[in-house]
């Protein structure tokens, strides 16, 4: 089996984000917080022992722009291929999780009625923390029964932030393109130049009368 994996920059306090993609579709989605990649893959071969992997940017590239756009806040909905392994019930968690609407928040113990296991609030709570994929399965929009913020895979501050920045966005119409840069842009109208008057002959200015000097003024009043 090939395992394609790359390596994106999201914005702090989430910081850099491990992708791996199988042909069927996306299967981690990781924090990758100090550890290096060779670490990031071998935390995975017992599950994937014949695995070959291999970086791709081109292949994980579609799925780097819809969480820059995600990020933006002009993608409210991840879509694309999963291929989530695990057992029958965290895969029945994860795919609850993904009923969740954008912005929107459940308790764990909503979920646990909404996959028809009343009692099993904690045992939710344990496979949302297991979920091999962030973000994208959004086990940030599970809080306690209390209303807070409780439990998360990344650590709090990355579920406080995703959480503000849905929360941010939520009321807000799609933003798309232009529009986004569009509310802006301020036009200022200015005023027209003031009109030139202008006669038929152009005419040069008065010369300023010359004075006579002194000296030679004085001599004009002796010769009188």
């Amino acid at each position: 089996m090939r395992l394609s994996y790359h390596v994106m920059s999201a914005p702090p306090p989430l910081g850099l984000l491990f992708l791996v993609a199988s042909e069927r579709g996306l299967r981690y989605l990781e924090f990758l917080d100090r550890r290096s990649l060779k670490r990031a893959i071998a935390a995975h071969a017992a599950a994937n022992p014949d695995a070959r992997w291999e970086p791709s940017v081109r292949e994980l590239r579609p799925l780097a722009d819809q969480l820059e756009q995600y990020f933006c806040g002009t993608v409210r909905r991840l879509d694309l291929p999963l291929d989530l392994e695990g057992s029958p019930f965290q895969l029945k968690v994860w795919r609850e999780l993904l009923s969740i609407p954008y912005g929107e928040t459940r308790t764990y113990g909503d979920v646990a009625k909404q996959i028809g296991e009343p009692r099993a609030a904690r045992a939710v709570g344990l496979a949302a923390n297991q979920n091999p994929i962030v973000i994208v399965v959004p086990c940030h929009r599970v809080i306690g029964a209390d209303r807070k913020l409780a439990g998360y895979v990344g650590g709090l501050p990355r579920k406080k932030y995703l959480l503000t920045l849905e929360a941010r966005f939520r009321d807000m119409l799609p933003l798309e393109g232009d529009r986004v840069i569009a509310p802006l842009a301020v036009k200022v109208k200015l005023p027209p130049p003031a009109p030139v008057r202008r006669s038929g002959r152009s005419r040069a200015p008065a010369a300023a009368p010359r004075r006579r000097p002194r000296v030679a003024a004085k001599a004009a009043r002796a010769s009188r």
